[in-house]
């Protein structure tokens, strides 16, 4: 097939991507400082939470990006040279998104992070046998450190792979993607590590009690919803601008869409459906926990959206080939697998059933009728500073990509597969 020209086609964000970054860059940041003034007139454990939502929302995104840019020269992939260059300024934000970390951490660190994390409270642990039997991980030092690990790992590949990929663009050094070709495996078990070590310490710790050996892969799957998704727009809206027209083809459009309908909402429904399964049948008390408040009040009908939203629409709506060839529809489907993540992140770090309730309730009716009574919470707290925390820190993401792309071209135009990608049809 013959090669698309470029030639007339823009690969550069030009004075667009100064705007775009400066634009939203503000945005994300009066959100953030709305929803910091409007959360200290609460409870300071509840807005903690919130904004662990909001940062794990932004860094998600950013793994989800680094794991596939990691792939692609894991696999030797030529279909998506064109699109690899905007994936790789999405991980790249792995190199400042740490400092969204930041009050999270002091929080942590100044004695006050019990009320998010229950480890971290000394007193609890002292009288707790199980937290004290997992003290020698689960303590303040020792899970900064960790923290800290994951961020250094994290920044060096993101750096690693754009800097060879920016470098190539000038030299033409063909060396440059054997490189990076080469280190993929060791990237990528890299990855897998801190990945799943990182779900386990922000998130499953917020239950120290409870456990899944497959919470990783599960962080995993939302990672990759989150980035397709936000790639996918991110295309559309920079076609719109009259940008990577060309080089961006109905047929990339399609296998994203496809990469999104595998592991966005097939691999996702698998791992949740296998999980909740092998736990709920079990029926061991320290296991089911963890489903408990899911299963009751409020969270109970967001249980049910996100089986219909993350599974069963999306699937009638991307099983079909001709859907996901066409980027109108397809950027529809995106928006709202964008939503449908942010939902399922929130499902993930809100809800929580208080163990003396637990310990007290003769049966799960009567918890349930407890919760419905309102004489037990279960972290159903939906407010103003929920919306406001997530979409600021989208709108740094953004910033922050577009600040990484601003003086690059849009595409890797040296790299040696470029030519296949322009000529990539799907069959």
């Amino acid at each position: 097939m013959k090669r698309i020209d470029l030639s007339n086609d823009v690969l550069n964000l030009g004075a667009f991507g100064g705007r775009l970054f400066v634009g939203s860059g503000v945005l994300g940041l009066v959100l953030l400082a709305v929803a910091w003034g409007l959360g200290g007139s609460g409870s300071q454990d509840a807005f903690m939470k919130s904004w662990l939502f909001a940062f794990l929302v932004a860094v998600a995104v950013s793994l989800g990006a680094l794991f596939f840019v990691m792939l692609q020269h894991l696999v030797k992939a030529g279909w998506s040279v064109t699109v690899r260059r905007l994936a790789e300024g999405i991980a790249a934000n792995l190199s400042w998104v740490w400092i969204l970390f930041i009050p999270i951490a002091w929080y942590v660190y100044s004695g006050n992070g019990g009320g998010l994390f229950p480890w971290a409270d000394a007193d609890a642990v002292a009288h707790d046998h199980l937290l004290h039997e997992k003290a020698p991980y689960l303590n303040t030092g020792f899970w900064l450190i960790r923290a800290f690990v994951f961020f250094i790992v994290w920044a060096l590949l993101a750096r690693f792979y754009f800097g060879q990929s920016r470098s190539q663009d000038a030299t033409g050094d063909v060396s440059c993607t054997n490189r990076m070709q080469r280190f993929a495996p060791v990237a990528m078990i890299l990855y897998a590590i801190t990945q799943t070590f990182a779900s386990y310490d922000w998130l499953m710790s917020l239950q120290p009690k409870w456990f899944s050996t497959m919470f990783g892969v599960y962080f995993f799957a939302m990672c990759l919803t989150g980035f397709f998704s936000c790639l996918i727009v991110l295309i559309w809206f920079l076609q719109r601008s009259g940008r990577m027209v060309e080089a961006i083809t109905r047929e990339h459009v399609h296998d994203l869409g496809k990469l999104l309908f595998a592991f966005g909402v097939v691999f996702w429904a698998y791992i949740a459906y296998s999980q909740y399964m092998l736990i709920w049948y079990a029926n061991l008390p320290i296991e089911t926990s963890w489903f408990f408040p899911r299963h009751l009040g409020e969270w109970y009908w967001v249980s049910i959206i996100l089986i219909w939203g993350h599974f069963l629409l999306p699937f009638v709506l991307l099983v079909s080939r001709w859907t996901k060839r066409w980027q109108g529809p397809m950027v529809l489907i995106a928006a709202w697998m964008i939503c449908i993540f942010l939902i399922d992140v929130y499902w993930v770090v809100m809800p929580v059933v208080p163990e003396a309730a637990i310990a007290a309730a003769t049966s799960y009716d009567q918890l349930a009728a407890d919760v419905d009574s309102g004489a037990v919470s279960i972290g159903w707290s939906l407010n103003a500073v929920d919306f406001l925390l997530p979409v600021g820190m989208l709108s740094l993401l953004l910033s922050g990509t577009m600040f990484n792309l601003r003086r690059c071209s849009l595409v890797p135009v040296s790299d040696p597969r470029l030519d296949e990608s322009l000529a990539f049809e799907n069959y």
